[in-house]
């Protein structure tokens, strides 16, 4: 990857997962991006562990490493995708501390790379939730609409029976003749 280090948006994409309803992204594909192995950004981060609290790392269980594996159709147990221990999963924030454990230039590029596509995400999802709201505001404006016309259309049945009816001879006030 050499020194103008540009990865594209959707490699960093493809290499986000959601865990514990969290957007995370797995030891190993950060470690393939900053060009270290594994095992030393792990050592890093265990030996900075008050960097990272639990909302910007955690370990993976059991239960969501299987969950993981079989999301890929990698359930071979014997295969266990390179994984002799569970691996590190860091958040946004936890991507961003990273930065400061791995001082290289190259961790420092890529980590600006994986900074602005979680930014990226996030103004997507929120630019999409301020869309649902909005088609929920003319949802109810239409529905009121609706019902506004449905009531006119009462008015004019009403009124429409009215004038069908056959009027009754009304007595004559005044002189007679």
């Amino acid at each position: 990857m050499g020194k103008g280090i540009i990865i594209s948006e959707e490699v960093i994409t493809g290499k986000i997962y959601v865990i514990r309803g969290q957007k995370v992204m797995m030891d190993r594909d950060l470690a393939e991006l900053y060009q270290v192995e594994t095992k030393q950004l792990k050592r890093q981060v265990r030996r900075n562990i008050e960097r990272f609290p639990a909302d910007f790392m955690f370990e993976l269980n059991k239960m969501e490493l299987e969950n993981w594996r079989s999301q890929f159709g990698t359930s071979n147990a014997s295969d266990k995708m390179g994984l002799r221990y569970a691996p590190m999963v860091f958040t946004e924030q936890g991507v961003a501390m990273l930065s400061s454990v791995l001082n290289s230039p190259t961790a420092i590029r890529v980590n600006i790379q994986i900074i602005r596509v979680f930014t990226k995400i996030r103004k997507v999802l929120t630019d999409n939730l301020n869309l649902k709201l909005e088609i929920e505001q003319i949802k109810k404006k239409l529905s009121n609409q609706s019902k506004n016309i449905e009531l006119v259309f009462e008015y004019l049945d009403e009124l429409n029976s009215k004038l069908e009816r056959p009027k009754k001879p009304r007595t004559k006030i005044g002189y007679k003749k």
